[in-house]
């Protein structure tokens, strides 16, 4: 299958609960083992690949499915230093469908333009939606403030697969800020509700299907017990420090922790001050076909995308850019 107008940009995509139960959550000291607690299945460490000009660390991209759906792939892009003035880190207009990537930042400012006709400037703390759907474009970069004053990079971009009767939504696209996120506070710990809910505390951003999606700190020596839907996928992504997982298993930098389901609690003690994020929900239970940011359930609908998109009703991407 040939693009044309465009071809695609090289690694830009993948290749071919909500509510938690009423637990309690539990900061100590080491680790401990019991009937609750959910097993580890897998342990994944991050590839460095470019997309764009911009670096970036890619836990899974298509596969693992049964174990992080209904997430389909995850990047951390950066963290990096940009000086002032310096060319801004960009992914050039390229088109999605079937798929939502959300973009969540950690640090800096970030630039995002599509075939909606939305340009807008994102930050720390925002959290975006674009919910491709039939077919948008989008393009990406670092943004303004950066530019202007140089500064560090680092966020997520995660995606969310788009159940099978949602396919062909007409796309759209949604920023949101902190106060649409709560947050848990605690002498040992921090949790940001960034999707889903947790123990009373309650995302007010909606997807199509339930996910969960939590930005957590937590202190050195402290053990935490997160309690998830024993029938939805889970998995943990360190950012920065040192955890031990069930198992006494030991989890470094930029290594994802896949866990099996069944039953409820994802246990975590933090040798060190760290930082990751936990996320899963409800598994889709459909197939995933893909051809590169396409993300359907079948040859025939993907056909149907790269139609659209060389007949340009996705837009045009010499305006997004």
């Amino acid at each position: 299958m040939k693009m044309k107008r465009r071809d695609f940009i090289k690694d830009s995509a993948i290749l071919g609960l909500a509510v938690s139960n009423t637990n309690l959550l539990i900061a100590n000291s080491g680790m401990y083992h019991a009937n609750t607690n959910r097993k580890v299945h897998q342990i994944l460490s991050a590839d460095r690949v470019n997309v764009g000009t911009l670096p970036v660390m890619r836990a899974f991209a298509g596969d693992h499915v049964d174990h992080v759906s209904p997430f389909v792939l995850f990047d951390e892009f950066g963290p990096v230093s940009l000086a002032a003035g310096s060319d801004p880190l960009r992914v050039d207009a390229h088109p999605h469908a079937g798929v939502t990537p959300t973009t969540y930042f950690l640090e800096g400012t970030g630039h995002h333009k599509d075939s909606l006709e939305y340009d807008f400037q994102i930050g720390k703390g925002d959290f975006m939606l674009f919910s491709s759907g039939s077919g948008a474009i989008h393009m990406e970069e670092s943004g303004k403030q950066l530019y202007d004053s140089g500064g560090i990079y680092h966020g997520f971009q995660v995606w969310l697969n788009t159940p099978s009767k949602h396919k062909f939504d007409a796309p759209t696209t949604a920023v949101f800020r902190e106060a649409n996120m709560d947050i848990i506070t605690h002498d040992d710990y921090s949790i940001k509700v960034v999707l889903g809910e947790l123990n009373g505390a309650k995302s007010s951003i909606e997807t199509h299907s339930p996910a969960f999606y939590y930005h957590v700190k937590l202190k050195e020596d402290k053990r935490l017990d997160i309690p998830t839907n024993p029938g939805h996928n889970a998995f943990v992504y360190l950012i920065k420090g040192a955890l031990e997982v069930e198992g006494g298993r030991a989890i470094k930098d930029n290594q994802v922790v896949l866990y099996q389901r069944g039953e409820d609690l994802i246990n975590l003690y933090a040798s060190c001050d760290s930082e990751f994020l936990v996320l899963g929900g409800q598994p889709l239970n459909e197939i995933v076909y893909s051809y590169g940011p396409f993300v359907m359930n079948n040859k025939e609908q993907i056909n149907k995308c790269i139609r659209n998109y060389q007949t340009g009703l996705m837009g045009n991407p010499d305006l997004v850019n």
